[in-house]
């Protein structure tokens, strides 16, 4: 999408949000049964209200997984005291006294044979639509939007989590709104925070907090004017939040995850679900095939859609609008710069190019538009960018149930530290549009160097 003129906004929530808790409940699941079989197949809802948990769904696999002490390490992680007595923490959740419902069942053996062909490939897990998106308005070539109201909520996270900022609580939310000019972003309009606090905090107090503290640590000097508005919790008290103000459910912040409403979306949600299902393994492929051919010079605006028959390998379609961006026109644009393209875009390509077996997603949940890979984000689809994901693990140390990682759940992960590593050879091939093509008779001179 391009706005020439006036003014978009995208919005952001927090891990103590009660859908992002769900997401994450769902993909902690995810990554238990891929760290003890990679063959795992996976498709989990979690639904939350007050100390009520549902988790529904399919799973076929040989782990063992206490699904209770996963949803309880989620909370605890988020921010939620864990406490012997009935009490009910601080945020009003006890990850000791949770009421847990379940319903699983094993995946339909009708979509099992068309996943796993007789022929060794590996066939899409639905049918649908996926759209990757990519721009220049971040060094992520994410929407910067959507970039900044994650960034307020990962800082909210870091304030929170600090002496500093210990009245504040986990649910939150972010909202950006952007003043474009002649196609480009000029200035910041408004900025708006609405976080959770400990009761009986003047509303003052947490407007300078949260404005010296979050917004001026994340939105750039030089996008604030004297008109840019800072709305910090307008209903003025935010005491009641989480599972215990609002119901939550996995999938219903698909637009958080990935673009912020600056690209289209195919409907599908990514949480809880393996990378045979196309909804999120090729998300991300998109995604990093819109990167690669913003960053290879092609377009300033790339959004790739792809789209999938339920049990074949190779996508029906493979489309890209540069939105007037490109070098060429849109319809050569796939064969130009990359021929091979729907070789690449099958779901075992996937997989294996950007490791998808291994269990990362519950962070990758977490860590929304991201430089570094898919969240996804990284959000998610834009989220941790799959061009980045990066081939270093480390093992996850137990800490104590209440704090640290399942007992069960002895997988490697990512090392956080390391995700910003670019992996070799996980990004999608994409000719320079300087070159000559096979597919193309004529050469195409760029216009511009490519973005590095």
């Amino acid at each position: 999408m391009i706005l020439r003129d006036g003014l978009f906004t995208s919005e952001s929530v927090s891990d103590g949000h009660p859908d992002k808790i769900c997401d994450q409940i769902s993909d902690a699941i995810l990554d238990a049964c891929l760290g003890q079989d990679d063959a795992s197949r996976v498709a989990v809802e979690t639904a939350i209200k007050g100390n009520l948990i549902c988790i529904i769904g399919e799973v076929t696999t040989k782990a063992d997984i206490d699904l209770r002490l996963v949803a309880h390490n989620v909370l605890v992680n988020i921010g939620h005291e864990a406490m012997d007595t009935g009490h009910e923490g601080r945020w009003g959740l006890n990850p000791n006294h949770l009421t847990l419902v379940e319903k699983l069942s094993i995946q339909s053996p009708n979509i099992a044979t068309g996943v796993d062909r007789p022929d060794g490939a590996l066939g899409a897990g639905d049918q649908g639509l996926m759209f990757g998106y990519a721009c220049r308005e971040t060094e992520a070539y994410a929407p910067l939007a959507i970039s900044l109201a994650h960034g307020l909520m990962r800082r909210q996270r870091e304030v929170r989590r600090a002496p500093e900022g210990a009245i504040l609580g986990p649910d939150a939310k972010s909202q950006v709104t952007i003043l474009y000019r002649d196609g480009k972003p000029v200035a910041v309009d408004t900025v708006l925070v609405s976080t959770q606090h400990i009761r009986d905090i003047p509303p003052r107090t947490i407007h300078e907090l949260v404005r010296d503290r979050v917004v001026r640590h994340v939105i750039p000097e030089n996008l604030l004017t004297k008109e840019t508005r800072i709305l910090i919790n307008p209903t003025g008290v935010f005491e009641i939040g989480g599972p215990v103000a609002d119901a939550g459910l996995t999938g219903r912040k698909i637009i958080v995850d990935s673009y912020g409403g600056a690209a289209r979306h195919g409907g599908g949600a990514f949480s809880g679900k393996d990378p045979t299902k196309v909804d999120r393994s090729a998300a991300y492929a998109a995604r990093q095939f819109a990167v690669s051919l913003v960053a290879k010079g092609w377009a300033d605006h790339a959004e790739v859609q792809v789209a999938y028959a339920i049990g074949m390998p190779e996508p029906v379609s493979v489309s890209v609008n540069t939105f007037g961006s490109g070098q060429v026109p849109d319809d050569e644009l796939v064969e130009t710069a990359c021929p091979n393209i729907r070789k690449l875009l099958t779901p075992g390509s996937i997989i294996e190019r950007l490791e998808l077996l291994r269990p990362l997603y519950l962070q990758t949940g977490l860590r929304p538009l991201r430089p570094s890979g898919p969240r996804s984000a990284v959000g998610e689809a834009a989220g941790r960018s799959p061009q980045r994901v990066t081939k270093r693990t480390e093992e996850c140390h137990e800490g104590p149930a209440s704090a640290g990682p399942s007992s069960f759940l002895r997988a490697r992960r990512v090392a956080a530290s390391k995700q910003d590593q670019i992996q070799d050879g996980a990004a999608i091939i994409v000719a320079k549009p300087c070159a000559w093509s096979a597919a193309s008779p004529r050469r195409v001179v760029a216009t511009r160097p490519p973005c590095r």
